[in-house]
């Protein structure tokens, strides 16, 4: 029986190439997703994964959606916690609505999605939890310090997990890809897309294929030595 996997923003970008990488290397996947319906309902016909829609913000969703995804599929072996928006704004403009949200969505979501399959992964003896974080949550970022302590907030609850559960036979890694080529980088104005490039040594974008190589290595079994680990995907642009 294959193991059961849960993507949240698992219907596109980054999340959709891990759902999908998760699938064809055999897993049965869930992709969760919190808004865009449309996208959701035609990533399920064209890939065959099954996507449930709540709140990663919401602890109460988060609890609600998984017990569905297990009754469905399974027991959820593993979290890939991949959610995230921005609000970005300099700070001395930011209001506490744009703070808060991103906090809640990028960051509270870990504990949200996490402490609901806790105790079932110590029962069993096994568990992969891969957060991701951001090349910003590793450097920081001018006009995204709401975003930045998020994302760095990721690394140390990793940490502090990982130390927990490591006599549990759970691993707790994660992944702070850089400038990778998706929909919300691809917006960016085009002189400041040639200037991100310009700093990155391997001059191009990431593509979401290559961060969910990186799940797919620190999901299998045989990476049980592995865990409190942040693996930095970001062509070289910074080097922690």
């Amino acid at each position: 029986m294959s193991r059961v996997a849960i993507v949240t923003g698992g219907t596109r970008g980054i999340g959709a190439a891990i759902s999908m990488a998760l699938k064809e290397a055999g897993y049965t996947v869930a992709a969760n997703y919190g808004g865009n319906d449309e996208a959701a309902e035609k990533f399920q016909q064209d890939t065959g994964i099954a996507v449930y829609k709540w709140d990663v913000g919401s602890f109460d969703a988060c609890s609600a959606g998984l017990s569905k995804v297990e009754d469905d599929l399974g027991a959820i072996d593993v979290v890939v916690n991949n959610a995230g928006i921005t609000r970005d704004g300099m700070l001395h403009k930011m209001t506490s609505e744009m703070w808060e949200d991103v906090i809640r969505i990028d960051l509270s979501s870990m504990f949200n999605m996490t402490r609901p399959l806790i105790d079932g992964m110590r029962e069993r003896g096994y568990g992969r939890i891969i957060n991701i974080s951001s090349i910003n949550g590793q450097k920081g970022q001018m006009g995204q310090s709401n975003y930045s302590a998020a994302k760095a907030g990721i690394i140390g609850f990793t940490k502090a997990l990982a130390q927990e559960t490591a006599r549990k036979g759970i691993t707790v890694n994660c992944i702070a890809p850089g400038y990778i080529n998706t929909d919300m980088v691809a917006a960016v104005p085009e002189k400041v897309l040639e200037s991100i490039i310009a700093g990155i040594p391997v001059n191009r974008l990431g593509r979401a294929e290559e961060i969910a190589h990186c799940v797919l290595f620190l999901a299998d079994d045989k990476a049980g030595f592995i865990t409190g680990s942040t693996i930095a995907a970001n062509g070289g642009q910074y080097l922690a």
